[in-house]
């Protein structure tokens, strides 16, 4: 695994990068820490947040594949996954602070694929073929799932220490 990850993060365990300063403003050495630490703190949180939002849309799609909610949900709509709130934060926030990261487009792309596979799984639920939504469950859906969330936690490990 950790040979994977050198591969897809080539600068792994070397210094990272200086955070910017704001645009205009000048700051003494002790500011700039802080900032950079409030800044680090910050991506961390919003990382936790990302994961947390990933896995209630995971428990609201297994609520309505087993029942537990009258709230349908559209295949089409499920495929669009810069729609969900995590979504919404890699194209937003998480950009802005992961954006510099080469994993961040491997991030996007597993994002993309766990939508793709969760779209499949709805369409299969409501058709009715249930054996053929368990596959995608147990299969593509999980896979992806876990990968956007490793993703996710690799990159807050690679956030400079505050």
């Amino acid at each position: 695994m950790d040979f994977l990850l050198r591969r897809v993060w080539p600068g792994r365990g070397r210094q990272a990068q200086a955070v910017p300063e704001p645009p205009g403003m000048e700051l003494s050495d002790s500011t700039r820490d802080a900032w950079s630490a409030d800044s680090t703190l910050l991506a961390a949180l919003d990382i936790d947040a990302a994961i947390n939002a990933h896995e209630r849309w995971k428990t609201h799609l297994l609520d309505y594949l087993e029942g537990r909610t009258r709230r349908g949900l559209d295949p089409a709509e499920v495929r669009r996954g810069e729609r969900s709130t995590l979504g919404r934060w890699l194209h937003g926030v998480g950009r802005d602070l992961l954006g510099h990261q080469p994993a961040y487009g491997v991030l996007l792309a597993r994002h993309e694929f766990f939508h793709e596979q969760a779209a499949q799984l709805v369409e299969w639920a409501q058709l009715g073929e249930w054996n053929k939504a368990v596959q995608v469950l147990n299969g593509g859906y999980r896979y992806g799932s876990s990968q956007v969330v490793l993703l996710l936690k690799e990159l807050k490990r690679g956030l400079p220490a505050a």
